[in-house]
């Protein structure tokens, strides 16, 4: 109540004629982060419910927590492997909490500045959807990725990928992974390799991932077990290794209506049917390597990036899972696909759904005409 009554204070010195009122947009934006907003809509029919944007946002951050968690351990964890050295389970988690914590900041700082710049500039709402860009950018990064790099990642990443299209909701492409290609194309020597994906490991030590293992020549044999895939104790970007973390985020997602399952469905059978196609590694092994899991239920399943209607959904996600293998397998200089695949069908999701939309139309047409044919 404290707190509400200090809002309630110096609101005033925000709306116009105040003298902060250049910065109406950051008050209203750190003001409806805390509280609900008590407008409401008078006129016209509405249906009513509890779920926002903001109720959107915050489930998708509850479903990262789990690739979080286990990203941060998974950080000291490599890191204290690579030195064969003994150390406490609150060990592991602090040095995981120093190397992670910077990369939160940066990302934050310089992506919440920018949004609220624009905002002031256009004199419009801060939209909530950066808390979860922001969030996500560092979980698909690796852990020592210069923090000056990373800011220009998702400098690039908001302004590109989202103010010059008009902000959130409006983006054609998902600025995490957009960040993500700003990186690999500007930087490649800190996004490949063996030595970008363990924070300070031991020189001798190898840090090959497993999709760098079949890019430089491996076979299966030379590849982490399954198990080992699984649960994540592996090298890899931050919050892609564990595929239980994952499962427990995604299914989260699902059940709150926020992921669609026929995307989610569809791009497992794109990947399944390629891999079949034309790859010799078996196709589980596709699924549980690199960010394959980690981009299906995080980022494919972005809302306003990809396809609307419900065939298009199903052609959508089956394009990605089928170029992601596809590049995998066929591009030797690129072993990780799914970045590219999601990106690449970003920007066609709005064609497939126009097609989808246009083949409906045509067959209702052709109904029409034939009951008019059957009334006469």
């Amino acid at each position: 109540m404290g707190l509400r009554k200090y809002i309630d204070k110096i609101k005033p010195n925000f709306e116009n004629g105040g003298k902060f009122a250049k910065f109406h947009s950051t008050f209203e934006a750190f003001e409806t982060f805390l509280y609900t907003p008590n407008r409401v809509t008078v006129k016209g029919a509405h249906i009513r419910d509890a779920v926002d944007m903001k109720r959107n946002m915050i489930y998708v951050l509850i479903a990262l927590i789990p690739c979080f968690l286990f990203g941060t351990w998974n950080i000291g964890y490599q890191h204290f492997l690579s030195f064969g050295e003994s150390v406490t389970f609150w060990q592991i988690i602090g040095y995981g909490l120093l190397k992670i914590i910077p990369l939160y900041l940066v990302s934050y700082v310089v992506g919440l500045v920018i949004e609220f710049t624009f905002a002031e500039i256009r004199h419009e709402e801060v939209n909530e959807g950066y808390f979860v860009t922001g969030f996500l950018i560092p979980l698909i990064m690796p852990v020592d990725v210069p923090l000056w790099m990373l800011a220009l990642a998702v400098a690039f990443a908001v302004i590109i990928g989202k103010e010059v299209f008009g902000g959130s909701g409006m983006n054609v492409v998902n600025p995490a992974l957009l960040a993500r290609a700003f990186l690999f194309f500007s930087y490649p020597s800190k996004m490949t390799g063996d030595n970008v994906w363990i924070a300070e490991k031991a020189d001798a030590y190898s840090g090959a991932t497993p999709l760098g293992t079949i890019f430089n020549g491996g076979t299966v044999n030379d590849l982490p077990s399954v198990t080992e895939m699984i649960i994540g104790t592996i090298p890899g970007s931050v919050g892609e290794t564990s595929k239980i973390a994952i499962l427990i985020g995604g299914i989260f997602l699902i059940i709150t209506g926020i992921a669609s399952l026929r995307i989610i469905i569809s791009t497992f059978i794109g990947a399944i049917a390629m891999s079949l196609l034309i790859s010799d590694i078996p196709f589980y092994f596709h699924l549980i390597m690199g960010g394959f899991m980690f981009g299906t239920f995080f980022m494919a399943t972005d809302p306003v990036t990809a396809a609307q209607t419900n065939i298009g959904k199903w052609i959508y996600g089956f394009l990605i899972g089928a170029v992601a293998i596809l590049i995998r397998v066929a591009n030797p200089g690129y072993p990780e696909g799914m970045m590219l695949a999601i990106l690449l069908l970003n920007v066609f999701a709005p064609l497939i759904d126009w097609c989808v939309v246009a083949i409906n139309k045509r067959k209702r047409k052709k109904r029409w005409a034939t009951a008019e044919r059957s009334a006469k």
